[in-house]
């Protein structure tokens, strides 16, 4: 039939050997059909073998090889087809688990050695009921309590080497603040991302295919998918797909512990879903469709969906500016009793909360997590000469930080503008901490707050050689500390008072001291 009407053909076999479906594609492929969100359980395969003829022997094609691995097929076969009508070689391929026995081509897929189909001598029964208890107990050996497992992934569009680089240790520290559990990390070079599912249809087969013998949960992409790319990357791999900016809302709603700070939390979810709602409709709504736009329930359901969410966003709002007034009115308690306040700012998992905790000596949470700190916390300092402060930690500050959690914290952030001074915490082991420096600083600016005077702290200094902290603290201006270890606290201290107390000429207390006891002393000379 194939050679006389010069199309492919193909059927898909189950396990008891009934046909399920027949195809007649193209002389150059076949569209398999769409199962919708079907999806294979954990360790297992589709429970379908596709069987398609060739029209000029050219074996398995990429086309053949991505199906394979995006539907999870039992196999994959292609007969070639010769001028009188007789089949030609079979080529058969398959998915292979991962620390199988025997040589790997590295693509995760294991091929026959091409034959007639008449001279393939295999148990099928016996070989998919070996090959899944393989599977199963691959997905059984997961330990318990690791949380999600996750493929990482990320594309070049441009970035240097050395930014991909700390791009990746970036997403993965986010990652495990997240409590993910990262099995494999896949990067592709490309001058800009594919508008449609991010990466190339070839490395999506090859993320298809490591998804499936690494059994993860999730696949996380650093650079942050619209819409489009986020519906198209998840139907196609079958799996959650989520970015950056996801990861870092899940990273906050995990961490979130006052009501100010879930509320800003669930507002910034809900701003960042609003738009992909309308991407959804084939995954929760009526597929009906009629009219122009597709009138009908799915667009009713829709709406309904847009507005709960609109007045949901509306309720927190208006929750958050009551809490705002109530901030305001303890801020201008605070300035009635002319105490300085001092803001600790920097990249997140800087050390800010441990620096708190070193100088008020207060019991402060103190986690190796990014964004451990979300709602503010202020305690009181003392200075040596009885003066006293008010010192405060916040949440820590990212690269590109999404549009959402700004205008979510916006009014946490508002806490800063009262601050007499902005104390600035570098990690300064961190090998792009300029990179750092500057994003913080960005944020500074976007919410208007670059003209607060700056101490810049750098911290963690105990993991660098004495010679190169000094030399680099010295280079950037700053005062070198570590907070662990607690050493140069005094240091900053002093240089903190001389900022905060200065007079309107710009002298410290210390300073005007000294200058009055020269003068008193010409006065007695």
């Amino acid at each position: 039939m194939s050679r006389e009407i010069r199309r492919q053909v193909g059927v898909l076999l189950d396990r008891r050997g009934q046909v399920t479906h027949v195809m007649v594609g193209t002389p150059r492929g076949i569209e398999l059909p769409d199962w919708g969100r079907l999806r294979a359980g954990r360790g297992r395969l589709r429970g379908l073998r596709c069987v398609h003829t060739h029209l000029v022997g050219e074996g398995l094609t990429r086309d053949d090889l991505t199906d394979l691995a995006l539907l999870r097929l039992d196999a994959m076969v292609s007969v070639g087809v010769e001028e009188d009508g007789n089949p030609g070689l079979a080529h058969v391929a398959v998915l292979r688990p991962p620390n199988r026995d025997g040589e790997d081509d590295g693509t995760g897929v294991e091929r026959f050695d091409p034959a007639p189909p008449a001279r393939i001598d295999l148990d099928f029964q016996s070989w998919i009921r070996e090959l899944e208890a393989e599977l199963a107990v691959l997905a059984d050996t997961r330990e318990v309590g690791d949380g999600e497992r996750a493929l990482l992934v990320s594309v070049t569009a441009g970035r240097r080497p050395e930014e991909l680089e700390a791009h990746l240790d970036e997403l993965q520290e986010l990652a495990r603040s997240a409590n993910v559990q990262v099995v494999d990390v896949v990067t592709q070079q490309r001058a800009r991302v594919d508008p449609k599912s991010v990466i190339g249809s070839g490395k999506l087969q090859d993320l298809v295919i490591r998804a499936f013998q690494s059994d993860v949960d999730l696949v996380i992409f650093d650079q942050n998918l619209n819409p489009t790319q986020a519906r198209n990357l998840s139907e196609r791999m079958e799996l959650r797909v989520i970015d950056r900016t996801q990861l870092i809302l899940d990273i906050f709603a995990q961490h979130a512990s006052t009501r100010d700070g879930k509320l800003q939390v669930e507002l910034a979810q809900l701003q960042y879903r609003l738009p992909r709602l309308s991407q959804r409709t084939d995954l929760s709504l009526s597929r009906l469709e009629g009219g122009i736009g597709g009138r009908g329930p799915g667009e009713t359901k829709l709406e309904v969906d847009r507005r709960r969410v609109r007045e949901r966003i509306g309720r927190l709002e208006r929750e958050l500016r009551k809490l705002g007034t109530q901030r305001e009115n303890r801020r201008r308690r605070r300035a009635r009793r002319e105490v300085p306040v001092l803001s600790i700012v920097g990249y997140t998992n800087a050390g800010k909360s441990t620096l708190l905790r070193a100088l008020t000596r207060t019991d402060v949470l103190v986690a190796d997590k990014m964004f451990a700190t979300l709602d503010p916390v202020s305690r009181r300092l003392r200075f040596p000469r009885e003066r006293e402060i008010i010192i405060t930690d916040t949440v820590g500050f990212i690269r590109d930080l999404p549009k959402e959690l700004v205008n979510a914290f916006r009014a946490t952030l508002e806490e800063l503008t009262d601050a007499t001074a902005l104390l600035h915490v570098v990690d300064a082991s961190a090998p792009d901490l300029e990179r750092r420096i500057e994003a913080v600083r960005g944020v500074i600016e976007q919410i208007g707050l670059a003209d607060k005077p700056e101490i810049l702290v750098f911290n963690q200094v105990d993991l660098l050689p004495a010679r190169a902290a000094g030399a680099l603290a010295a280079r950037y201006e700053a005062v070198p500390v570590s907070a662990l270890e607690r050493t140069g606290l005094r240091a900053l201290l002093e240089h903190c008072e001389k900022v905060l107390f200065q007079d309107a000429d710009g002298l410290s207390d210390m300073e005007r001291q000294r200058l009055n006891g020269l003068a008193a002393d010409r006065g007695r000379g």
